[in-house]
């Protein structure tokens, strides 16, 4: 029995119709948050989402049933133990911070496939130099910001009248939200300050940014060489595997006729 309950929660049929339950979930919640369709199909939308959630029940409890004490030691699993959890609450619809989390239920999705499973994965394992490089920007960001204020605050007070409004105007300029108006603003009283203004563009938006991408890019290449392939990768191989071993059999079967 409980070999029956694995083949069948991890087969592909199995896994399409929970990705499009999902999705059907993904299309009820876009169309609650229209107060027209609401109006027209607001107890029909509900019952399609209770429909949706004991589906989402009955699926975690073949998985548990499945897998038993596995179930736990996967954090996928219980992500999505937790998730389908918050709608089972009693006061999930009566209180609007539980029922908006609700919308929780679609990072599902995430456990589903194995592709956005590893971009998940490649992006944990990246936290840790991404927190290296978080701590040089944040350095570089007070230096300047102090530099910042000393220079232009008198000129240009709107943008760098205090320590905390510069850090702002930084980080608006790091975006390149605006900078060209900004720097306009000030090089009418400060003509020099182009000498400010460009270095600090081209070491925080085109350099430490982009360490942020070869940082986040280097993590997720090591994450998929390091990652086992899936079974289903492996199938191919093994049918032609089998198919040559048949044919140098038959070959050697006629070989011994002759």
């Amino acid at each position: 029995m409980r070999s029956r309950l694995l083949s069948l929660v991890e087969s592909d049929l199995f896994q399409r119709t929970m990705i499009g339950a999902i999705l059907a979930n993904a299309v009820v919640f876009g169309l609650e948050t229209s107060p027209t369709v609401m109006q027209v199909a607001g107890s029909l939308l509900q019952v399609l989402d209770r429909a949706l959630l004991a589906l989402f029940v009955v699926e975690l409890g073949l998985r548990l049933l499945a897998h038993r004490a596995r179930f736990f030691r996967d954090p996928w699993s219980v992500f999505d133990l937790v998730v389908v959890g918050i709608g089972l609450l009693p006061a999930a619809e009566s209180v609007t911070a539980l029922r908006t989390l609700r919308v929780l239920r679609l990072l599902r999705l995430i456990s589903l496939v194995p592709q956005l499973r590893a971009v998940v994965a490649g992006l944990l394992a990246a936290i840790p130099g991404m927190f290296a490089i978080t701590a040089l920007l944040m350095l570089l960001f007070y230096v300047s910001a102090v530099i910042a204020t000393k220079l232009f605050a008198a000129t240009a007070p709107q943008w760098f009248g205090s320590l905390g409004t510069t850090m702002f105007t930084l980080f608006q300029i790091m975006t390149l939200e605006g900078w060209a108006d900004i720097a306009k603003d000030v090089m009418l009283h400060e003509p020099m300050a182009w000498m400010f203004f460009v270095p600090f563009i081209l070491v925080t938006t085109f350099t430490i940014l982009n360490l942020f991408i070869a940082v986040i890019v280097g993590a997720m290449e090591s994450e998929r060489r390091t990652s086992p392939l899936p079974s289903s990768e492996y199938a191919p191989s093994q049918q032609q595997f089998d198919k040559l071993s048949q044919d140098i059999a038959a070959l050697a079967a006629a070989l011994r006729r002759r």
